[in-house]
């Protein structure tokens, strides 16, 4: 059977051209109106920033504007505006403008009255205009005249006009430290602090129309956070986030969402969180945090008598935090950053070596260094930005600025920094296996459970790649059902997999489980296939002892990243309401850890006197109310809690040592490469590609093998198996020659979406080098990518000194030779020539 490609179109350069503003991680879209060859791949070859990438900006002179914090800054088009905060001594009013691409600083240009010197202010982007809300005035070195404010201002960027907002009808307290942000043509406002104390009400206003505008409270339902001040707020995903800031008592490292249509608050739970796994920043408070793609990015603040300064991602889709690591190059150190210098001083310098070392922020092919380095200038010390409170950050293009705030010994900066950021399309593998889940199509093994022998269908591949115990258990009906048919004689020739498409469906293989019951199996089959469960309501009973059960299940088929996902859930479950019950459960179920957890619980100076004087405590067992009154009593020691914690294996590293060899008894289908049987395995394919969720579906072959191309190319081995680990666990990293081969794949394949496209296409924009050019050049040749080919003469010819030592040189065929014989007599010149004359 032939690949894919046979039908329907290419990738069309139109779309790609598109997506290549966008250096750092393109944006791709699918063409159907071009012709079926992969020379529709457009490239954009350097200069590039590392993703991930601190660098340290010029930092604004003091007689454009003073060193500052408690100050804002917004981003329009190409430039950051600076305006307001304090420099230590006095409050300021002044309006900075740092134009990104030159990375220069003026003042901007202003008429009208600006509003009065202030901080702690909110400053937001509207249209064409920045909107300044509230914040703190008077004479701080004098400490007179201090006051907050509720006025609003409007700076038009085109005329430099400053106008004050009349607003008629009710206002909204006057207060500083607040969050603002704007959504739906509206401006919005939530807590601050008003002088007296913190607040937590909101305030919206549109900003469509001037002269018919008021103020409106806004009635906010759900968990709403409690009354803070310095905090930031972000959109994403039409929904504003709060992290942390100053709330008293209560102050947390809680992250709370905003539904702007219905006015919820929700805080997001962080019970699915692993422990070993990253945890949510530290509380903190004078930090920042920005949107991009579908991530919020916190960085700085006061955090508990510290100023850190990791950079902490939170991933919205996925709700999970992790602290981003900077590249190698933002050169984390601690020493001053020398004057900018002149091209030419730069390039004197940089030995070659130095030069090719710059591969991804300067010109990745060591190619017109003078031009390159004029537009990239050398920084030499620490680009990572230190620790630092009452900053502000705005993000242009694909990119965060951070300037100035609090640093060590309350010194106020006047640094800016940027920081490059990744935008890939997200993976999807663990929503493909969960859909495989939940459509329960190719399924293969039934699970007999429990005494009313209830049947839960799933698939061999996921469940033998998961749970060892569950292997065993089907590796032994496999066994048992052999003996069966050989006993009964009824043993047929063993068909190849797959070869029953057109006749009955074959019996699906039965594997009894009697310890189980079908609702918590469900709910452990869920985390096979995606590595977390749907969490039920938090502390209702039936819940809690559903989870339970689960937790039961996975420490009998030793899952301990499941174990450790239902404990969490349910010590964090766990109140005055449903303790008693959650601890009978657990003594019955011999549940130790929960137990413990929940008799500590009981005994809490807060909580005894209510516990026991409930009904329910009358109806524990004997031997219970015993050992609470005991342990009341006399408290056990607490034994030491910095034991490592064994939290198993992932979805993504289960699934890579299925690939690698575990799944290999498993395999039911055949994939054919030139010939050669890769084989693997029906279910996964299906669950990852469309094509061969198509096929297993209406028409599987019936040799049990598939022929794979992409389009009317064959793909190397070694691009295969790197398609095969994208298949299998998500793996998008490979040689950059792999990803001319597979840029076209997710179309072919229909894969769920662009994200091995988006790798293969930066892999190769990127990563070419005169080690691997030649190869390149010969993927390139074969699947007729002519912008790349011609790319690597390019390199070829310009470093052919060091190009020519190679050993795959000679082993490249006769036609390429050619090629870059005549590339070489196009590129060189007459003086080259009379040079080369001479030596000979």
């Amino acid at each position: 059977m032939a690949g894919p490609g046979g039908s329907g179109g290419q990738i069309g350069s139109g779309a790609l051209a598109g997506g290549l503003r966008s250096k750092v991680a393109p944006s791709v879209d699918f063409d159907h109106s071009c012709s079926d060859s992969v020379e529709y791949l457009t490239l954009n070859f350097g200069p590039f920033e590392t993703v991930h990438r601190w660098r340290r900006l010029p930092p604004c002179d003091e007689f454009v504007g003073a060193r500052r914090s408690k100050h804002t800054v917004v981003a329009y088009k190409d430039a950051i505006y600076v305006f307001g905060g304090d420099n230590g001594k006095t409050m300021l009013n002044d309006l900075l403008r740092f134009d990104v691409k030159d990375c220069s600083w003026c003042r901007a240009f202003t008429t009208g009255t600006p509003p009065a010197p202030r901080y702690h202010h909110s400053a937001v982007v509207y249209g064409s205009s920045m909107f300044v809300f509230g914040g703190y005035t008077g004479d701080i070195y004098s400490n007179s005249n201090l006051k907050n404010k509720n006025d609003l201002f409007e700076y038009k960027f085109a005329t430099g006009q400053w106008t004050e907002w009349k607003v008629e009808g009710r206002l909204p307290v006057a207060r500083s430290a607040h969050g603002a942000t704007v959504y739906s043509d509206k401006l919005w406002i939530f807590a601050g602090y008003d002088g007296n104390a913190r607040l937590n009400d909101m305030w919206t206003i549109g900003l469509q129309d001037r002269e018919l505008t008021c103020w409106e409270e806004v009635v906010q339902s759900g968990e709403i956070p409690p009354s803070c001040c310095n905090f930031p707020v972000a959109v994403c995903r039409d929904k504003m986030f709060v992290f942390s800031g100053q709330s008293g008592a209560k102050i947390t490292n809680n992250l709370f969402q905003f539904e702007f249509k219905d006015k919820t608050w929700t805080r997001i739970p962080t019970e699915h969180l692993l422990r070993g796994s990253p945890p949510p920043p530290q509380r903190r408070y004078g930090h920042t945090m920005v949107a991009f793609d579908r991530h919020l990015y916190v960085f700085g603040g006061a955090a508990d008598n510290t100023l850190p300064n990791e950079l902490h991602c939170y991933d919205v889709d996925f709700q999970t935090w992790e602290v981003v690591q900077p590249s190698s190059d933002s050169e984390v150190g601690g020493a001053e950053v020398p004057e900018r210098l002149s091209s030419s001083e730069e390039a004197s310098i940089l030995t070659s070596e130095e030069r090719s070392s710059f591969k991804k922020s300067r010109d990745v092919f060591g190619l017109d260094f003078g031009t390159t380095l004029a537009k990239q200038p050398v920084h030499l010390a620490s680009e990572l930005p230190s620790g630092r409170l009452f900053h502000a950050a705005a993000v242009i293009s694909d990119a965060m600025y951070i300037f100035g705030g609090t640093v060590d010994n309350n010194i106020r900066s006047g640094e800016m920094y940027r920081f490059q950021f990744s935008c890939y399309p997200k993976c999807t593998l663990h929503e493909d296996y969960g859909r495989l889940w939940e459509g329960r199509q190719f399924c293969d093994v039934e699970f007999v459970l429990g005494e009313k022998e209830e049947c839960v269908q799933g698939h061999v591949a996921i469940v033998t790649a998961r749970s060892r115990w569950l292997r065993r258990k089907i590796l032994q009906a496999r066994e048992w059902l052999a003996q069966k048919l050989e006993e009964e004689g009824a043993l047929a020739p063993r068909e190849a997999p797959g070869s029953a498409v057109g006749r009955a469906r074959p019996a699906l293989l039965r594997v009894a489980i009697r310890e189980a019951e079908a609702r918590p199996f469900e709910v452990l089959m869920q985390f096979l296939y995606t590595d977390k469960i749907k969490y039920p309501r938090k502390g209702h009973v039936e819940d809690v002892l559903l989870i339970m059960d689960v937790y039961k299940l996975a420490l009998s088929f030793q899952l301990c990243r499941l174990e450790q996902l239902c404990r969490q859930y349910i010590e964090a479950s766990v109140d005055l309401q449903n303790v008693l019950v959650v601890c009978e459960s657990a003594a019955k179920l011999q549940l130790g850890q929960l137990k413990e957890h929940c008799l500590n619980f009981i005994v809490k100076e807060s909580h005894f006197n209510q516990v026991i004087m409930m009904k329910e405590f009358e109806r524990l067992s004997s031997p219970l109310i015993v050992e609470i009154v005991r342990r009341k009593q006399q408290p056990p020691p607490r034994a030491p809690s910095d034991q490592p914690v064994d939290i198993g294996t992932s979805l993504i590293q289960d699934m890579k040592a299925y690939l690698e060899g575990a799944g290999s008894e498993f395999c039911d289908i055949t994939l054919l490469l030139d010939g050669h049987p890769r084989p693997a395995h029906k279910a996964i394919l299906a669950a990852r590609s469309s094509y061969f969720e198509a096929m297993f579906r209406s028409f599987m072959p019936e040799d049990g093998q598939v022929n794979i191309s992409i389009g009317e190319m064959v793909p190397s081995r070694q691009a295969f198996e790197s398609m095969l680990r994208y298949i299998y666990y998500g793996e998008v990293n490979m040689p950059p020659e792999d990803s001319l081969y597979l840029f076209a794949a997710p179309y072919y394949y229909g894969f769920y979406n662009n994200r091995l496209q988006a790798y293969c296409k930066q892999n190769l924009e990127m990563n070419v080098t005169v080690q691997n050019v030649l190869q390149i050049l010969e993927a390139a040749d074969k699947t007729q990518a002519l912008d790349m080919k011609r790319h690597c003469l390019h390199i070829i010819v310009h470093q052919f000194t060091k190009v020519s030592k190679l050993p795959t040189l000679r082993l490249l065929s006769q036609q390429l030779l050619l090629d870059i014989i005549d590339s070489l007599a196009s590129h060189i010149s007459d003086k080259q020539c009379a040079e080369l004359g001479a030596d000979i």
